[in-house]
Parts: structure tokens; sequence; C-alpha cells
């Protein structure tokens, strides 16, 4: 009789459908709403409040939109960005 082993992979992929997916979500939730809190808070801290306030729009516009580039944008901006920046 031959005897049936599993591969490395195989034992791996099995432990991962086991996982709840409810677990999962807020792990990965919890994970991106802290980014997005330490995001915010840098924007903040480096922008004036006006600017900070149309980066914030647009962050939550993007993620809304499921659109990563119109946030990135809105900080190439060369011309605006001057004009908002925090002096150092």
């Amino acid at each position: 009789m031959q005897r049936k082993t599993k591969s490395l992979l195989e034992e791996l992929e099995a432990i991962g459908n086991n996982r709840d997916i409810n677990l999962v979500i807020e792990s990965r939730a919890t994970n991106i709403i802290s980014s997005a809190i330490y995001l915010l808070e840098l924007i903040n801290k480096h922008y004036a409040k006006e600017k900070a306030e149309i980066l914030e729009r647009r962050l939550l516009s993007a993620i809304k939109n499921k659109d990563k580039n119109k946030f990135a944008k809105s900080l190439r901006k060369k011309d605006e960005n001057s004009r908002f920046e925090k002096p150092k």
C-alpha cells in the first residue's frame, strides 16, 4: 500500500482555507484604517490647513471611486503645493 503524503504547499493552502474570512477582513481593515489615520496626521503636519483639507477630501474620493491615481495627481501639482506648504 502506498502512503499518500501532502506537499508543503497543500498543507499551507489547507491552513489558509480554514481561516475565518471575517477575521481576515477585520485585520486588514484595522491595518488600513491605522495607516490612513497616520497619513492624515502626516498631511496635517506638513501642509497648511486649507491644503490638508483638500488632500483629505481627495484621498477619501480616491478610495470611494477606487482610483489610486487621483490622490497622487493632487500631490504632484507643483504650482499649488508651494502655496499651501507649511513653512519649515
